[in-house]
């Protein structure tokens, strides 16, 4: 029956139309010329449809089209018009194509669909005629909704020649310095909503490149966003931001305000306690270089033991407030544990200082700057640790902590195992030290007896409760990415108070009865009262801090459960952890709202927080029925063959079912926030834009993803309906030329793309290690298929039930 259903009467039976049009270049046929003059681009590399505005090219008019409406919305001028209507218009009546049987309705026999998928592209829709109609609504709606905007927008950082001089590369020994592209600024690299993949092309590759119609396949992408009013709110796409700050047309790479593109919207509701206008929090900056001299003999006084005299040197005042500016803008919003108003270079401790300039310095791409100022802050730490007589965790200060949580994340997320090996190593100083000051925080609060706090009492104790939690967030993405054992329980902040709004955390007070009127109207509430909540079904309102603080913590749970020898049988812990998710997401509507701009480009509409929490939420939904530990343990070592060797290796665990359409469905969402604003595009922003939580959250669910593709195109089980669905929905989320480059098969171009997207521009070195361990996942995906295609003769094996050999990857790769 299976070779009945793949013989060529077969697929040329029913309404097919003929394909009398062949490439010159390889054996594809076409029913009509314009496609195969579309398909011959990919082997001739022509980008005929040029931007006038930049130096962009691309393959298709629609492209273009799409360029101009999201890059070059804000430059004036005419836009590009479309031809559609023309076309449209000047059609005759008798070129309506007659009624005839609809594919929707045709019966479909499992063994061949997906063959029926790759070998039809016949209905073509209209990418122009959307992009223009969403443009406009988008436009009309943000137009009727956003309020004028009261603060000036802060000035760009660097003058538009150019990023100011640097001083001279400072001979440093950075060991395990990680080699990471310098990355160019120039007008060739102005992003565009194309997907990017491999240049080289071979003749042989079957095509992917089409789609039959199915009775559960969604139109694609443009259609669906006008047509599907229930794409979930929380992914808008990147045009609908709101222009806040009035940003010009973005560059490609560049971490400065002035050139970053649109602005992830705020909530315009009414924050709490006395209407306030819509504000920016400026970044701390220094002043002069009297001030520079000040910062200089701070760190003197710290270095009691001259160890940084032959090798520190101090950046320029320039250069200082680049990093301050990049910490500040870039980094802060998505751990805010400092105080940025009361946050003065000349007065704060020196190890915190050079914390954050060392991770100002990772978001410009200087790492030999970034690699001195880290392991100076790390020397500075060291030495207070080591000459304080009696150490007591209660009287550690509470820049220690802020310092070494900031060190641990730059070595952790560095790409360097030695990093690594050294943030573990002192994960319990770092957990013991936050059990003493929070205890000092509960004698302070319980010394008040229930007395409101003053505005910098408030603001001291809030610092506090803030680096608890990033702490707390951080060793669960520790946990998350390299399967370490949490360094903290959630019984550390049983009383503890979650963290305010940004709203409240960034007000300037003018009088301490307007704070304490701000103070009552928001709702801040307990650790154990929203854990309670949670899992009780009952949606709680707290801040978008928060909302991160309690997903790390339903994560947690999840990885405690899973690693538990009761887990199978412990159906009820699995019903309450699946009940608190669920009321953790209904939460989201009630989340405190904010009026705080924070100027990143990023496709969700409020608090950069929030994003990523609904990333952690995806992976740990996933977690509960996929756990892909062997790829975890592995990425401790970044050594991307033994990443890649794992993730192909974990293929036993990813099986097709009923429950793993649910965990698909989540690999879809999180793929497609990227698709939405345009592979390229994020390839390019988001390492600067957006957290590192988002490539590491993804991880797991990307291997997942391409794992259940693979199973699906080479099993000999028939697809079922929902598989075939989602399997369409995957599929339309990239355009043709993306996909035939790589061949027939999704699973390597999902590998392949989503390796190429995250390591394009490193920030964090760990992006490199995922990335190149994805495309070599991908290679590994076609050359164990053409592997068993030799071993058995047949041209779509299926996966063979032991594990793949390491030199059989090899000889893949």
């Amino acid at each position: 029956m299976a070779s009945a259903a793949s013989s060529p009467a077969v697929r040329k039976s029913g309404a097919a139309p003929e394909k009398k049009y062949k490439c010159q270049f390889c054996n594809r046929a076409f029913s009509r010329s314009e496609h195969r003059s579309r398909h011959e681009r990919s082997h001739t590399k022509e980008r005929p449809f040029k931007c006038h505005k930049c130096r962009s090219t691309f393959v298709r008019r629609d492209l273009l089209l799409r360029h101009d409406r999201t890059v070059h919305a804000k430059d004036g001028g005419v836009p590009l018009t479309s031809e559609v209507k023309r076309r449209t218009n000047n059609k005759a009546p008798e070129e309506t194509p007659a009624p005839g049987p609809s594919k929707g309705g045709m019966p479909h026999d499992s063994a061949t669909t997906l063959e029926q998928i790759e070998a039809s592209n016949e209905e073509m829709v209209d990418l122009e005629a959307a992009a223009m109609l969403m443009t406009d609504f988008r436009q009309k709606a943000m137009a009727s909704q956003e309020p004028e905007m009261t603060t000036e927008a802060p000035s760009a950082v660097i003058s538009p020649t150019g990023p100011p001089m640097m001083e001279p590369a400072v001979a440093y020994p950075a060991p395990g310095s990680m080699s990471l592209p310098q990355m160019p600024w120039g007008d060739s690299m102005v992003p565009d909503s194309r997907t990017h993949g491999s240049q080289d092309t071979h003749p042989a590759f079957n095509s992917a490149s089409a789609l039959s119609s199915h009775p559960h396949q969604l139109p694609p992408l443009m259609e669906r966003q006008m047509s599907n009013s229930s794409l979930p709110p929380t992914f808008q796409p990147m045009s609908s931001s709101a222009a806040a700050a009035g940003l010009g047309t973005p560059g490609a790479l560049s971490p400065y305000p002035g050139m970053l593109g649109p602005v992830s919207p705020v909530d315009y509701r009414r924050s709490p306690g006395p209407s306030q206008a819509l504000m920016v929090a400026r970044a701390p900056q220094v002043e002069s270089d009297e001030q520079c001299a000040k910062i200089l003999e701070n760190i003197r006084q710290y270095d009691s033991e001259n160890a940084l005299r032959e090798t520190f040197h101090l950046p320029s005042l320039n250069t200082l407030n680049r990093l301050l500016k990049t910490y500040f803008d870039l980094f802060h919003h998505h751990q805010p544990f400092l105080h940025p108003a009361t946050f003065r270079p000349t007065e704060v401790a020196a190890p915190l200082l050079l914390a954050v300039l060392s991770i100002g310095a990772l978001y410009i791409f200087d790492q030999d700057q970034a690699y001195m100022l880290h392991i100076g802050s790390k020397v500075l730490v060291n030495q207070f640790l080591q000459n304080k007589e009696n150490f007591s965790s209660r009287k550690c200060p509470l820049w220690t902590m802020q310092s070494t949580l900031l060190n641990m994340v730059f070595a952790s997320w560095s790409g360097d195992p030695k990093g690594l090996e050294w943030a573990c190593s002192i994960k319990s100083l770092l957990a013991n030290m936050v059990a003493g000051n929070r205890y000092e925080l509960k004698l302070r609060s319980e010394a008040r007896e229930n007395a409101q706090p003053s505005h910098e009492e408030w603001i001291v104790d809030e610092q506090c409760r803030r680096t608890y939690y990033a702490v707390y967030i951080f060793f669960g993405l520790m946990t998350l990415t390299y399967n370490h054992t949490p360094a903290m329980g959630f019984n550390e902040f049983d009383t503890l108070e979650l963290p305010s709004s940004e709203t409240l955390w960034t007000m300037e007070v003018s009088d301490e009865e307007s704070w304490r009127e701000s103070v009552l109207a928001s709702s801040i509430i307990t650790f154990r009262q929203a854990h309670d909540n949670l899992f009780q079904g009952d949606p709680a309102r707290y801040s978008a801090f928060a909302t991160r603080v309690m997903i790390n913590a339903l994560f947690l749970e999840v990885w405690y459960h899973k690693r538990s020898p009761e887990a199978l049988q412990d159906v009820v812990t699995e019903y309450k952890l699946r009940l608190a998710l669920e009321t953790w997401e209904k939460s989201l509507e009630l989340c405190e709202p904010e009026t705080v701009v924070v100027q990143l480009s990023a496709p969700h509409k409020g608090h950069p927080l929030i994003f990523n929490a609904m990333a952690m939420y995806r992976n740990t939904r996933t977690r509960l029925v996929v756990d892909l530990k062997s790829v975890q343990e592995a990425l401790r070592y970044h050594d991307s063959y033994e990443v890649a060797a794992a993730m192909t290796n974990a293929r036993d665990k990813v099986q097709r079912s009923e429950e793993m359409i649910k965990v698909i469905q989540e690999c879809f969402d999180c793929i497609e926030v990227a698709a939405v604003q345009g592979i390229r595009w994020v390839a390019r922003t988001s390492a600067t834009n957006w957290s590192i939580e988002h490539p590491l959250t993804g991880m797991d669910l990307m291997v997942i993803l391409t794992l259940w593709l693979y199973r699906l195109e080479h099993d000999e089980e028939p697809a079922t309906e929902e598989e075939l669905a989602m399997y369409n929905k995957l599929r339309n989320l990239f355009d043709d030329d993306s996909v035939d480059v790589y061949g027939a098969k999704l699973s390597s171009t999902v590998a392949r793309l989503w390796g190429s997207m995250i390591d394009e521009v490193v920030v964090w070195g760990i992006t490199k290690l995922m990335g190149e361990a994805f495309k070599l996942h991908s290679q590994a995906l076609v050359g164990y298929e053409d592997a068993m295609s030799e071993r058995s003769g047949s041209a779509s094996p299926s996966i063979a039930a032991g594990g793949v050999q390491v030199l059989e990857m090899q000889m893949a790769y």
